[in-house]
């Protein structure tokens, strides 16, 4: 059985292809944990394809989360493989391990909190029940990780107050801003240059102020005023869209299987 139907507010949200646009913010906000930056340098092929890893880390949510429990476990077993394999010690000599819960919880509240920002930005159509049953929702997948109680907060409130505490905490090393080139300036054709450069400066919106700084990337009114244009267009014209063109893909699979 999976562990969301059709009932949840999170298949509802999930499928919103729009909720794509955050997944460069969420990369930055991974790599601003120097664990997750030095494991991502030393273990993965992340310079060259960042894309391709945020699109595998879709993909094995997505299975975890609609799948049928045979594909989640599937799904589950091969990460914890590759997650057996990734480990190694930090420039000040503390050791790292993909395995340790805390970081697995962070790269799956980054998730989280990034589908929140992005809905609210550029949806807006969540109630504030029905955000908290999302965040509430969201648990069963740190369950599935195995990720203990005491390291997930209870509710929203909680969450938000442990976002900006470790936000607060993170640290936007050299190889955070090396790793961080190509999310936001992918090698794409040129006739993709325009739509890279917005979806960068969307991103740099959803950043926190002071990862934003952290990282370099400018930001001033005139940045500010393009994305806030996106946002009222995006608003304006996905309502209009039919469903089948405003869900992802992997999604639509799921709901005619």
């Amino acid at each position: 059985m999976a562990l969301y139907g059709p009932e949840t507010v999170t298949w509802r949200v999930n499928q919103e292809a729009v909720l794509l646009l955050g997944g460069p913010r969420a990369l930055l906000l991974q790599l601003a944990e120097p664990a997750v930056a030095a494991g991502v340098a030393e273990h993965s092929g992340f310079e060259a394809d960042p894309f391709g890893r945020l699109a595998r880390t879709l993909e094995a949510m997505t299975a975890i989360s609609f799948g049928s429990e045979a594909q989640a476990r599937s799904t589950l077993d091969g990460l914890a493989s590759v997650h057996a394999r990734v480990r190694g010690t930090l420039p000040d000599g503390i050791p790292y391990t993909a395995e340790d819960p805390a970081l697995q919880w962070w790269v799956l509240a980054t998730l989280i909190d990034t589908v929140l920002r992005v809905e609210r930005r550029y949806l807006g159509r969540l109630t504030a029940p029905e955000r908290a049953c999302y965040y509430d929702e969201s648990r069963r997948m740190a369950a599935a990780f195995r990720i203990p109680d005491d390291v997930v907060p209870p509710d929203l409130p909680a969450f938000l107050a442990y976002m900006r505490r470790r936000v607060a905490t993170l640290e936007v090393t050299a190889t955070a801003r090396a790793l961080s080139r190509p999310v936001l300036r992918p090698a794409v054709p040129l006739v993709g240059v325009p739509l890279a450069e917005v979806v960068a400066l969307v991103t740099v919106d959803l950043l926190p102020a002071r990862l934003r700084d952290a990282y370099g990337l400018p930001w001033d009114a005139r940045r500010r005023l393009v994305v806030r244009g996106s946002q009222a267009a995006v608003r304006a014209v996905l309502p209009r869209l039919p469903a089948l063109l405003r869900g992802v893909p992997v999604m639509k699979a799921e709901a005619v299987s």
